[in-house]
């Protein structure tokens, strides 16, 4: 689906059709990606929200070769996808940057990140709380003073592995083991997926459709 797409989610008057609880979708949207930035993180358990971006860049045909705000940036029609350069814990940098240059709305910003307390391949999606944890999306909601901010959360904890204290941190800045990639690149699409139903079709649909097992 593309953006031009987002177009024809209208009620009367060209006003934007209401999604189920009332929140109207809007056309303007920015896809914020989580990671660490180098090709040393690559292939880390932090880096899939920028795997979900990317992959959700080459659908659209979108170039997230721009760097705005220390991120790189693409976008299509008033969509703006988003990688910050800032490292991990330091994402609220670069995404209220962009917030700020172009006016987004809390709910008008996704955030793609890792969980690890979600099973490998399960997605969650949800319009606010609390970030859980998770140093990136904790920097995002304390930059924009808010926890309005809709997130896709992507599982990334393997079958059989016990994660507590400071082992936690060595485990998300590690690569997926052979066994779970296929997963993996199972979910990368998944969550591009849930991306375009997010912009197509706002939070309440999308969470119908993506939240739970695949």
């Amino acid at each position: 689906m593309g953006a031009g797409d987002l177009g024809e989610l209208a009620g009367p008057a060209g006003e934007p059709a209401p999604e189920p609880g009332g929140e109207p979708p809007s056309r303007r949207r920015l896809v914020v990606g989580l990671g660490n930035p180098g090709a040393r993180y690559a292939d880390t358990r932090h880096n899939v929200g920028f795997r979900v971006v990317e992959e959700l860049a080459r659908r659209k045909g979108v170039s997230l070769g721009r760097n705005e705000c220390n991120a790189l940036v693409g976008e299509v029609g008033e969509v703006r996808l988003a990688l910050p350069q800032t490292f991990m814990n330091r994402s609220g940098y670069a995404t209220r940057c962009l917030v700020e240059r172009h006016g987004f709305a809390p709910a008008e910003i996704l955030v793609v990140l890792d969980e690890v307390a979600l099973p490998l391949g399960r997605l969650r999606l949800r319009p606010s709380g609390s970030p859980g944890g998770h140093r990136g999306l904790e920097s995002i909601l304390e930059s924009l003073q808010s926890d309005a901010v809709h997130r896709l959360r992507l599982g990334v904890r393997e079958e059989g592995d016990e994660l507590t204290g400071e082992a936690l941190a060595d485990y998300v800045l590690a690569p997926f083991s052979p066994a779970g990639r296929e997963t993996v690149e199972a979910m990368v699409a998944r969550g591009a997926d849930a991306c375009e139903s997010w912009l197509a079709e706002g939070m309440g649909r999308a969470m119908d459709r993506f939240n739970g097992p695949a």
